[in-house]
């Protein structure tokens, strides 16, 4: 497997292994490669990574820029992740979380707030606490890695690329 950073060219793979990782969530409106399309357009699209093997993207994960409480201040939103359905389980996910948080920390982020699972999350080093709201979102799922200073609070705000998600 190859990390490396999303190049011109893997746009269309990028929509197919999202699209795929994506079909049979249940809670999913199936608009992530949208959202991603939408953060590049943008510029948002902060840091995103691609896993291969063999050539064939299999794996992408995006960082966009986030508010807490109303302010940008060095934070970024992790997501979407997608493994492709046959390589999820493989460390593939873990891997390229781990290899985007240390760019962004090379970067000088303040930190990472994402919505997902927190059993997946945690062991990466994400915490969920009273600090970050997302709507009516329950606590548990709305986590976050502090780089450098306190830990956050306040809504968080993610780009309008996230719109598309509903």
């Amino acid at each position: 497997m190859n990390i490396r950073s999303e190049e011109s060219g893997d746009e269309d793979a990028i929509d197919r292994v999202t699209e795929a990782a994506f079909a049979a969530v249940s809670h999913s409106n199936h608009a992530e490669a949208l959202i991603v399309r939408a953060l590049r357009d943008a510029g948002d699209l902060t840091v995103s990574l691609v896993a291969d093997v063999d050539g064939e993207i299999v794996a992408h994960i995006a960082f966009s820029p986030v508010a807490i409480g109303g302010r940008y201040d060095g934070w970024f939103g992790l997501g979407p992740l997608s493994v492709q359905p046959d390589k999820q389980r493989d460390g593939i996910g873990s891997a390229l979380v781990l290899q985007g948080l240390a760019r962004l920390r090379a970067r000088g982020a303040k930190g990472c707030a994402l919505l997902g699972h927190p059993d997946f999350y945690r062991r990466l080093g994400f915490r969920s606490d009273s600090g970050l709201h997302y709507g009516d979102l329950p606590a548990h799922l709305i986590q976050h890695l502090v780089f450098d200073g306190a830990s956050p609070s306040g809504e968080l705000i993610y780009t309008p690329a996230f719109d598309l998600a509903g």
